[in-house]
């Protein structure tokens, strides 16, 4: 029988095994845990994004004098090779893209198909803009009054096309020219403002704004339609746009200054003029700004250097010190606040939310619309507008919000 002979292994061999073998042992021990304990793809911990809150709101807006493009400026504008974007053509000279928004006062109905001459116009004084020229007009400005003697004047079918023609071309409005539609009185407007957040990012938004429009050329509009402005001051900015007044005066009538001053004790911050075609003095009223006429922004008078002329009034709007839960709230209304008639005022109510604190600073951007074209004015002309609203004296008596730029 043929015996086992037994190997003899070195001790340092042996070491060196058992320390392999506990190696392997160990790292087996740490894969098992580690798959064990550690989470599925789906449980890993997420990033917290941090989006950026509002720290403060403001807008800086051109409010100017009245707007046309029938009649004569219509047949400069045909002449033109420029055609329906000529009556704007020389606007970029304002500065468009440093304001949030341009608001004035359209003085025509919009309706297609008429075929009115100037001579027909003149003679009749009825007037219609052909909204050919509204997508022009929409890069320019971004609210309209209809508060005056004229947008009425192709009747109640022509007034319906004007609005509806405007909300086509994303141009919001407000007021009625008739004085005695009380419930188009005054409107809550998306406003286009500015948001600096906190993060120092700038993004742009929307701001619930009550703007409230008088037509007064034939009778003073009704003291239940001053009293409509106290449903919106109690919870936003108020801006009340009359139209009234003798023309071609070079200040307002004791009927006028009347009405003015009332609709700052109704609850207006400003009241803001125009029908004219001159421009009028302005005066502090209670510590807020009254302009009792700020001419004609864009229009074919040219007979005189009083016509050409207007005064536009910059405003601008800024929040103090609001928690950024309030002014995200505002901002997320103000996006759903820019249909005619909607239900803003009643969500205004529904969430509970006060007035913000907005302080209002103000200047004057004079232009002139001679040679048929709206152009900025020059040094000369800025002087004499300055001197017609006797603005040195109005700002001075200006209170707390109210302020001059």
């Amino acid at each position: 029988m043929q015996s086992i002979k037994l190997v003899r292994i070195n001790p340092k061999i042996w070491l060196i095994l058992s320390a392999m073998v506990m190696v392997v042992g160990a790292t087996v021990a740490v894969l098992w845990a580690v798959n064990t304990s550690a989470p599925t793809l789906s449980e890993q911990p997420q990033a917290v994004v941090k989006v950026p809150q509002p720290s403060t709101i403001s807008s800086n807006v051109l409010f100017t004098g009245n707007i046309y493009w029938g009649r004569y400026i219509n047949d400069w504008s045909m002449a033109s090779p420029l055609q329906y974007a000529y009556p704007f053509s020389r606007l970029s000279e304002f500065n468009r893209e440093s304001y949030d928004a341009w608001v004035s006062g359209l003085e025509c109905p919009l309706v297609a198909g008429l075929s009115l001459t100037s001579a027909d116009e003149e003679a009749t004084l009825s007037f219609n803009c052909s909204p050919d020229y509204l997508p022009e007009a929409a890069k320019w400005f971004s609210i309209v009054t209809l508060a005056n003697n004229h947008t009425d004047n192709q009747g109640a079918d022509g007034y319906a096309e004007t609005k509806q023609n405007l909300e086509d071309n994303n141009i919001q409005y407000f007021g009625n020219p008739d004085p005695t539609v009380i419930e188009d009185v005054c409107e809550v407007i998306s406003l286009p403002v500015t948001v600096q957040n906190d993060d120092s990012s700038i993004t742009k938004g929307k701001l619930p704004v009550a703007m409230c429009g008088y037509h007064g050329v034939f009778r003073i509009p009704p003291t239940e339609s001053v009293a409509e402005m106290e449903k919106y001051s109690p919870y936003m900015p108020v801006i009340a746009m009359p139209h009234m007044g003798s023309e071609y005066k070079t200040a307002s009538d004791e009927l006028k200054t009347d009405f003015y001053r009332s609709l700052i004790d109704g609850g207006a911050d400003m009241v803001l003029g125009d029908h004219p075609h001159w421009i009028q003095n302005s005066e502090s009223y209670n510590g807020h700004l009254i302009i009792y006429s700020m001419g004609n922004f864009i229009f074919d008078q040219q007979d005189t250097s009083e016509v050409v002329r207007s005064a536009a009034i910059r405003v601008v709007m800024k929040t103090g010190t609001e928690d950024q839960a309030t002014l995200g709230k505002w901002l997320a209304l103000g996006e759903s606040c820019g249909v005619f008639h909607d239900d803003c005022l009643t969500q205004i109510k529904s969430q509970n939310l006060t007035k913000l604190d907005i302080s209002y600073q103000f200047g004057v951007v004079g232009s002139n619309d001679g040679d048929k074209i709206a152009k900025p004015a020059t040094d000369a002309q800025q002087s004499a507008i300055l001197q017609r609203l006797n603005w040195q004296t109005t700002i001075q008596g200006l209170q707390t919000p109210y302020g001059s730029l």
